[in-house]
């Protein structure tokens, strides 16, 4: 795939709730996901496997009652970025927030290599 078709298809995915698959479409098996805070596992997450725990987390902690996908909005021919909007619910607690983030993607040889996250505070 080229780098716009990359860009492209993780959108696409996010806003048709196949981010799941794309995980193993678009992403190199030693991909590295780097959050803006630590959620009791570290900020940092290597490899593909990894990346698909930080999944399962997020699946069995929360609930997603909506989500808005902007982008991709491209920089050079090896990154881009997408605005997400959420509106989710803490499993545990019952809690209902409204949150945006972004998230910068960095891609070498056809493959996502990176993927980094910024919350809004």
């Amino acid at each position: 795939m080229t780098f716009l078709e990359i860009a492209n298809e993780l959108v696409a995915g996010c806003r048709e709730d196949r981010a799941r698959q794309n995980l193993d479409r678009l992403y190199a098996a030693d991909a590295v996901s780097v959050e803006a805070a630590d959620m009791g596992g570290g900020r940092e997450t290597v490899g593909l496997a990894g990346i698909h725990g930080k999944h399962d987390w997020w699946e069995g902690a929360f609930i997603t009652h909506g989500l808005t996908v902007e982008g991709p909005f491209v920089h050079g021919d090896d990154r881009f970025a997408v605005i997400f909007g959420m509106d989710t619910e803490d499993r545990a607690t019952g809690v209902r927030t409204q949150g945006r983030e972004v998230a910068v993607y960095h891609v070498k040889n056809g493959k996502i290599v990176r993927e980094e996250f910024f919350y809004s505070s």
